[in-house]
């Protein structure tokens, strides 16, 4: 025999049922969106890149990648920066965490461009909070965020250790400058 409170619980199990549907779309233009479309490779000693857009370059070190950062060419690049930031995926309790490293800006010589190289990286510091929640893997960082200009004429190269990521953004300036008065 049916209770009148299985009759109300299943009346409101079915009010929560739920229905979807789904719809083809055309695909989005990149040039429709904010940010341009680009592309990173990485190479190492034994794969080196084969491009002549920067053969100029020196090949990884063993135990090094090279990072390339090719950006596509823009009527308005003044409007644009790149964040970088560097790092590795690590297993973190919930302390705030650093990595220590030397990030050296060199000059190629006789070619006068610039890269980026990180020989070593190490734990670094991190707060020394008591931790109660489970450990989670999360981007920890080395330093700050390096910052700079968009300039599609030469890619962006990094020489980071193997076990490193590089990870980079697109800021863009929206607004027109306003003076002060």
């Amino acid at each position: 025999m049916l209770k009148r409170s299985h009759i109300i619980a299943g009346l409101i199990g079915l009010g929560f049922a739920v229905s979807g549907s789904a719809m083809a779309t055309s695909p989005v233009k990149q040039e429709q969106l904010n940010t341009p479309s680009i592309q990173a490779e990485i190479f190492t000693g034994t794969q080196p890149s084969t491009s002549d857009q920067i053969s100029m370059f020196p090949v990884a070190a063993e135990g090094m990648q090279q990072h390339v950062i090719t950006l596509p060419k823009l009527a308005n690049e003044e409007d644009f920066l790149i964040e970088i930031q560097i790092g590795q995926n690590k297993l973190v309790d919930c302390n705030r965490h650093r990595l220590m490293g030397e990030v050296q800006k060199v000059t190629l010589e006789g070619w006068g461009y610039d890269y980026v190289k990180v020989d070593k990286i190490m734990s670094g510091p991190s707060t020394m909070m008591m931790c109660t929640e489970p450990k989670t893997t999360q981007f920890v960082m080395l330093g700050e965020s390096i910052k700079v200009n968009y300039d599609s004429r030469l890619p962006k190269i990094y020489y980071l250790p193997e076990n490193t990521e590089l990870r980079y953004r697109i800021w863009r300036a929206d607004g027109p400058f306003t003076f002060s008065k």
